[in-house]
């Protein structure tokens, strides 16, 4: 059984470089052409003889050299992207691919030392309006009867007072759907993966942001679906990119995050999402729109998902703009998917959590959790204003009120080089590499800026990076020049 690879993306430092490789097959008895090329892609990739970011043969020209059809080395192309080795990308060829997962993961489950200043996860700030409203909340549940949400086990998509409530929640956010479409999720990713597992069937062609949550990338090989980052812009993914993409063909959905996109800070306005909405609906593609950090704009964008009722997916959920830990969201679904979505809620969960969904009921009736949004937008506000007013010229692109920072790479600086010197000087942040979806990038490194820093930890951190960005790194991690 062929393997697959550890969630892979190109490199951000190796040059994109054609390749000269003319392999020779050793196909199996009872094995396929394509299968035999397949497996020495793999194998040569692994083997280190293709290299990330290598460019491949065309199909014509690698079918020529083996005296194979143009068709055999196409599925052996989309085969190895499926895997998890190649990127194919419209209009500039197909690609060796870097695996990432291990050091995505790595990351994630690193305990670093409490001295380090932790750039590296993003996340709403805590302060002590956090810290009073969640005793406030629990002296106020050890006080009640709890009967009414701990005893029960069903409904799976959450109890009716609940998604009654999160139509409130998700009408702040401009969208309208009865509680038959709503249900209660463990937080956004966990609403990602139900949308995805609604529709996604293995081999499927999903379309996302060049640069996106590394979530939906590991999603990709869990799932098995082929993901293809598009350009983007400002706004986020270019209408002509997303066109040319669907009418090469076998696009099931586009995953994307018009609000505050995590890693760029990037905000699509309104004229693009529905431009985006018009190209999808035109070509019958779904659209799962993230909006986990929706809540922290107050302008008036409208929600994809509005302009497609039977296309469209809506997730959000409070963990970024609200509490981290208060893990529960909301998912909408098409009215067609909600039987099918709430099947597959139970099946990985059984249900959202009944607790952390009547504490953010009971605080989206209270006003509480209006409060606690205002405080995360004036603290992304001065956390931003931190930011400019020492990195300046360093960023790359932010918004401010986005929790992170997307900044560029210096000349003569390599990304791996610069997280290595600034995890020595107890700085953590995060290269490009977990969230590149294509080739096309520029690379660099992201910041958060939410957490439990306190401004004064937040500015000498970001100071540490504003100096090791300006002084000349060590011989062995100098990058290309010129």
């Amino acid at each position: 059984m062929r393997r697959q690879a550890n969630s892979p993306s190109p490199d951000p430092v190796s040059p994109m470089r054609p390749v000269a490789w003319r392999p020779t097959l050793a196909k199996q008895k009872g094995e396929t052409k394509h299968s035999a090329l397949t497996e020495r892609i793999i194998a040569d990739i692994d083997a280190g003889v293709l290299k990330p970011m290598d460019r491949m043969p065309t199909h014509r020209d690698l079918a020529r050299e083996l005296g194979l059809s143009v068709q055999t080395v196409s599925l052996s192309y989309k085969e190895a992207e499926r895997l998890g080795y190649l990127s194919g990308e419209i209009g500039r060829g197909t690609f060796v691919k870097t695996r990432v997962t291990e050091r995505a993961g790595r990351m994630m489950l690193d305990h670093s030392p409490t001295e380090v200043l932790d750039l590296s996860i993003i996340r709403g700030v805590y302060l002590d309006d956090h810290e009073n409203a969640s005793r406030a909340i629990l002296r106020e549940m050890a006080d009640g009867d709890n009967s009414g949400f701990m005893r029960p086990c069903r409904p799976v998509a959450g109890l009716d007072s609940h998604r009654e409530t999160a139509r409130t929640w998700l009408g702040m956010m401009g969208v309208t759907a009865g509680p038959e479409r709503i249900l209660v999720t463990n937080g956004a990713a966990h609403g990602i993966f139900l949308a995805l597992s609604c529709i996604i069937r293995s081999n499927d062609v999903v379309l996302c942001e060049n640069l996106t949550d590394h979530g939906i990338i590991g999603l990709s090989n869990i799932l098995g679906f082929s993901l293809k980052g598009l350009p983007t812009d400002e706004e986020g993914i270019l209408p002509e990119a997303l066109e040319a993409a669907c009418a090469a063909g076998g696009v099931r959905a586009l995953v994307l995050i018009p609000t505050l996109n995590n890693p760029t800070g990037h905000v699509s306005g309104a004229a693009r999402r529905q431009a985006i909405a018009a190209i999808a609906e035109r070509y019958g593609i779904f659209v799962i729109e993230d909006e986990v950090y929706r809540p922290m704009i107050e302008d008036d964008l409208p929600s994809i998902t509005e302009m497609l009722p039977d296309l469209g997916f809506f997730v959000t959920s409070f963990t970024k703009t609200v509490l981290t830990g208060l893990r529960v969201g909301y998912l909408v679904v098409p009215p067609a998917y909600s039987i099918r979505a709430a099947s597959i809620l139970r099946v990985s969960s059984w249900s959202g959590t009944y607790l952390t969904a009547e504490i953010a009921t009971r605080w989206v009736e209270n006003g509480t959790a209006r409060l606690l949004l205002d405080v995360q937008r004036t603290e992304a506000r001065a956390r931003q204003k931190i930011a400019m007013d020492i990195l300046g010229h360093h960023i790359g692109s932010t918004h401010p009120l986005s929790l992170c920072a997307w900044l560029k790479v210096p000349q003569r600086w390599t990304e791996d080089g610069l997280v290595r010197a600034l995890t020595n000087q107890n700085v953590a942040v995060t290269p490009s590499e977990p969230f590149i979806a294509g080739p096309s990038h520029g690379g660099g490194i992201r910041i958060c800026l939410g957490g439990r820093l306190n401004h004064a930890s937040l500015a000498r951190a970001l100071t540490t990076v504003r100096q090791t960005f300006e002084q000349l790194p060590p011989v062995y991690d100098i990058g290309s020049i010129g």
